[in-house]
């Protein structure tokens, strides 16, 4: 039987898988490893500076970490902790995308204002495309076929052709778009509007916004609401929205696109991480330094895990 932790305390029987969660920490330029069965940190790993994306190899071996200071991506061997590449990423990388075919990383390049397409093979650039001012959010549709790119600073969604390599369409959103998901069918591409507080989803077909999703948490100013990573969970029916300031993530029925319930976390909640068996997901609080547990069937926090200094990105591996 699997357990969470609260302060070195068993409170509750876990259904969820063995995982290994893996922090990014901006201010500490650390990742945190956590035992997600035991709630422990079993390792702690120095990187490079203000690190930001963190995602998982298609083969499981290595970590992949945004260093946006140093202007690389740090790709770590995750059984030493160890940092075997670093990758010609562009200037700032901020948030990136690992190909459908675990083949390419595409980064999003703040400074360079810029898409740079990584091939993992050669460790060298594939292609670069420009984007709107301050890229961030990046993900590929399901078929493969495009690339989106967020623009904090247009307020648009770039649409970006991978046969032709080049950017072909622009779909305005609310201000300061920060991360974007497509649905497992890839008929609709869901955004976060940071300033705008909402989440945008868009019509792939159409490429157009279809409907935006509003959030009024009881107790806490609009202004606090600032919504920035996304996931869902891998039936594809619960969307898991992390809040920002307002110290909440949303957990939103995917077909009806209602907010089910609000969760209070740690402080300035920047991503979210969904366990394998979709019954958990883990939020990176970035003001408190901590990563919330939360139950997604209850709807409530279970486990609180101390981490590095300003967690920013978390992502959940077997």
């Amino acid at each position: 039987m699997k357990y969470l932790w609260i302060a070195g305390l068993a409170l509750l029987p876990s259904l969820a898988h063995a995982e290994t969660l893996y922090v990014s920490n901006e201010r500490g330029n650390s990742v945190s490893v956590i035992d997600a069965t035991t709630g422990k940190v079993t390792a702690t790993w120095d990187v490079g500076g203000r690190p930001r994306g963190i995602t998982l190899s298609k083969d499981g071996r290595y970590i992949f970490l945004c260093a946006s200071l140093d202007h690389a991506v740090q790709m770590i061997d995750r059984a030493t902790g160890k940092v075997v590449a670093e990758l010609p990423s562009g200037q700032d990388p901020e948030q990136f995308f690992l190909s459908r075919d675990g083949a390419m990383l595409f980064v999003a390049n703040e400074d360079d204002a810029a898409l740079t397409a990584i091939d993992l093979a050669n460790k060298s650039v594939a292609f670069q495309v420009d984007t709107g001012g301050e890229p961030e959010g990046v993900a590929q549709s399901p078929d493969s076929k495009w690339i989106v790119v967020t623009s904090e600073e247009d307020n648009v969604v770039n649409w970006i052709d991978v046969a032709k390599r080049e950017m072909v369409e622009e779909t305005p959103v609310d201000l300061r778009p920060r991360h974007v998901e497509f649905t497992a069918d890839g008929s609709a591409l869901w955004v976060a509007a940071e300033v705008g507080g909402t989440v945008q989803i868009i019509d792939t077909a159409t490429r157009k916004v279809s409907e935006t999703l509003h959030f009024a948490i009881p107790g806490v100013a609009e202004h606090r609401i600032l919504p920035c990573g996304i996931r869902f969970t891998p039936d594809g029916k619960t969307a898991v929205i992390a809040l920002g300031r307002a110290d909440h993530v949303a957990i939103v029925d995917v077909a009806t696109r209602k907010v089910r319930a609000y969760v209070p976390v740690g402080k300035r909640v920047w991503h979210v991480a969904i366990s394998a068996d979709g019954t958990h997901a883990y939020s990176a609080n970035g003001l408190s330094d901590n990563v919330s547990v939360i139950d997604l069937a209850n709807a409530k926090v279970v486990g609180t895990i101390p981490v590095g200094a300003a967690p920013w990105g978390i992502v959940a591996a077997p």
